[in-house]
């Protein structure tokens, strides 16, 4: 694999990457037990190891909420999706052929694999194999203070409790086929309407519904 000798990856087991890019309707197509949502799982609690060990080395004077949403930043799907574009990952997925995907799902995959790969790094060659790669991938983008995701919600939430104002959110709507929802969520504070936002999940459409609150829309 040409990804491996790009990024001076010398693996034991080349399954593990194998199965990194495995989605869940290939595995079916070809009768395979197993697919890439394991090694995601796992893969996801490493990448949040790294990056809050660096954040939290970067500056002590940030608070324990301040490191969360700094986190939250570098670790949400946008920046996934950029990270496995950058190292080309898309470029080894493999999806059933008779599955039709939305771009949106198409774009979550991509996402999904980076924190797979990180898996089958660290369950191959240990973590200080996965530090070595996520600091040439991720933490360049920490220390160019890129911005992917901004948490609308939290600086609403403050807002809210620095004047005892009591904040909800409520499901307005939700429309489309399980794998393809959209969802329509109202912000509420004090028990009256102030922000509605449209998003691919609940919590992405509360953070749209939180920017519209906040008046940045």
């Amino acid at each position: 694999m040409e990804l491996l000798k790009t990024h001076s990856i010398k693996p034991t087991n080349t399954h593990l990457y194998e199965l990194a890019f495995l989605h869940e309707s290939y595995s079916n197509e070809h009768g395979l037990d197993e697919c890439y949502e394991r090694l995601e799982f796992l893969g996801d609690t490493v990448l949040d190891l790294v990056v809050s060990e660096y954040l939290y080395d970067m500056d002590s004077s940030l608070s324990e909420g301040q490191l969360t949403r700094i986190r939250a930043n570098y670790v949400c799907k946008k920046a996934l999706y950029t990270y496995s574009m950058e190292v080309g990952l898309n470029d080894y997925l493999k999806i059933g052929a008779g599955v039709e995907l939305t771009p949106r799902e198409i774009n979550s995959i991509i996402s999904d694999v980076f924190e797979s790969f990180i898996g089958a790094i660290y369950l191959d060659l240990g973590l200080d194999k996965v530090q070595e790669f996520l600091y040439k991938t991720v933490i360049p983008h920490i220390d160019n203070g890129d911005i992917f995701f901004y948490d609308y919600k939290s600086e609403l939430k403050q807002l809210c409790d620095s004047d005892g104002r009591k904040i909800t959110y409520e499901l307005l709507d939700e429309v489309g086929e399980p794998h393809a929802k959209t969802f329509t969520m109202t912000v509420l504070i004090n028990g009256e309407k102030n922000g509605t936002g449209v998003g691919g999940s609940k919590k992405e459409a509360e953070q749209n519904a939180a920017k519209v609150a906040l008046g940045r829309d």
